[in-house]
């Protein structure tokens, strides 16, 4: 079994002339290959559904039968166990693959493989000795071809043949620093099974890190942190495409979460990684909040409106307005992304990601009780306060409950389910509540930057008087929640 270590990047044909003519590459000669894969899955795709990969390859004359694991990629890194023997096309002969079990489970689908889709490209490859390494670059051009249907192939694949993993992402930054290279997280057999299933862009939400008690903090960290970069950048091609609104609301929770899990397991991580990433992120996720605010004003805040005050001009205004500003904010956003700073910071934080240490190793647990702790005391001391808080500081406290929310979910699978679940429940209850008055408050934002001088009207005293009806609900929802006790069962740290 091999382990591939693998960084790829998507690019534009036009920029292929500057990647060959690039000085890194400069002396080395490319090798050329044609390479023709048939990529097999059971009727019911069962070897998809585990992450599991199983292709024959034409190269040149050889015939080669490959399989792959297929971990999901975060920042274009991926790392996956692979199998590659020569084979005749058509026969499956597992016997190459050391995992027992994910032998037995290719050896029982045998009969019912069929051909899903196939890749059809040409590849350059370069070994270029870069740092302490020597990484293999190949540039693929061709396509994706299942049920009459097809989508190109244009991009980079740098990988690891010796050497460190921090090489991969230090020659990418060269490069990058020349041609626009943008890290890709979906796999050519990831897009390939898009296109059988004929799947369209659809929002990707969070999943649950998977976490054990044997990691330590900076491990913990690490997974958390590269499937909240998943998270985002799954849900980017939907805000290129202007799609549904509810890609730019998985987009910016994506970035609430990797910043709270920053914040979160900070005094395990070196203070300069924390200081150049704990703020680096904010104005992508301004203006991702920006076009979420008129996105949930426009779809949930103006309709009741509009029932409420059919005949009314100030109401036809707000949607005209709201809708043109919601354009506006949402093209600020695809600006942002569409700058050369973009891919470049996607690379760079990745690579910080992987050159993390722990230089105090300690439990996991131990750790999460203390920072779960923590949390939970700073909403608790707020919520204790509720009846006298003003705005600010309601919103405050709407802020340290949705943290000790993300903290719950990043730790979850270190805690008892079963105090887990009924303590989510109450949070979650009591986060429905904070969120309606922050819309409501956002609401009132958004009215006098639509109307500006102008003086309050009926919708003006219609937003006001939903606000104050919903404040009157908080103090019953909070008096349910401040019982309530962190969901683990030992060291007291939770009993704040």
């Amino acid at each position: 079994m091999a382990t591939e270590i693998e960084l790829k990047l998507s690019l534009k044909p036009k920029a292929i002339k500057r990647l060959v003519a690039h000085p890194l590459l400069k002396g080395l000669a490319p090798q050329k290959q044609r390479l023709l894969n048939t990529y097999y899955d059971t009727p019911e795709l069962e070897l998809h559904a585990r992450h599991i990969g199983v292709r024959f390859r034409q190269k040149g004359e050889q015939w080669l039968l490959t399989v792959k694991s297929a971990e999901p990629a975060s920042g274009g890194l991926a790392v996956r166990s692979e199998w590659e023997a020569a084979a005749k096309p058509g026969h499956f002969d597992f016997s190459h693959v050391t995992d027992p079990n994910l032998r037995h489970l290719l050896d029982q689908a045998r009969e019912r493989l069929q051909a899903v889709f196939t890749t059809d490209f040409r590849r350059q490859i370069w070994h270029v000795p870069f740092g302490e390494s020597l990484i293999e670059l190949a540039v693929d051009r061709g396509s994706i071809d299942s049920k009459g249907k097809s989508t190109a192939i244009c991009e980079i694949e740098l990988e690891l043949l010796s050497g460190r993993i921090a090489d991969i992402f230090g020659l990418t930054r060269a490069l990058q620093e020349d041609i626009d290279l943008r890290p890709a997280i979906a796999s050519k057999a990831e897009r390939g099974y898009t296109l059988f299933n004929g799947e369209t862009l659809r929002p990707f939400r969070a999943k649950p890190p998977a976490l054990t008690p044997e990691m330590t903090p900076v491990e913990a960290f690490r997974s958390i942190a590269l499937a909240c970069l998943e998270h985002f950048q799954r849900n980017e091609p939907g805000l290129h495409a202007k799609g549904h609104p509810e890609f730019i609301h998985q987009a910016r929770v994506a970035l609430r979460r990797l910043r709270s899990a920053i914040k979160l397991f900070a005094p395990a991580l070196p203070p300069d990684f924390v200081a150049a990433y704990g703020q680096t992120w904010r104005t992508l996720a301004s203006a991702l909040g920006d076009a979420r605010n008129w996105d949930v004003f426009l779809d949930e805040t103006l309709p009741p409106i509009r029932s409420a005050f059919p005949n009314d001009r100030d109401v036809g205004r707000l949607s005209m307005e709201g809708q043109r500003l919601a354009k506006r904010a949402r093209r600020s956003v695809v600006s942002l992304l569409v700058m050369a700073e973009y891919p470049r910071l996607i690379t760079e934080f990745t690579a910080a990601i992987y050159a993390l240490n722990d230089v105090l190793p300690r439990s996991l647990r131990d750790f999460a009780n203390k920072r779960l702790a923590v949390h939970a005391r700073q909403a608790r001391q707020l919520a204790k306060r509720h009846a006298t808080l003003q705005p600010a500081e309601r919103h405050q406290m709407r802020i340290r409950f949705k943290k000790l929310r993300y903290a719950l979910e990043f730790l979850g699978g270190l805690l008892p389910q079963k105090k887990l679940l009924p303590y989510l429940a109450a949070l979650s209850q009591l986060q429905d509540e904070l969120g309606l008055i922050n819309d409501q408050v956002t609401a009132e934002n958004l009215l006098k930057e639509v109307l500006k001088s102008q003086p309050p009207g009926p919708v003006h005293g219609w937003i006001s008087g939903r606000h104050a009806l919903i404040i009157q609900r908080l103090p019953e929802t909070l008096e349910t929640w401040l019982p309530q006790r962190l969901p683990y069962d030992h060291s007291g740290c939770g009993h704040s």
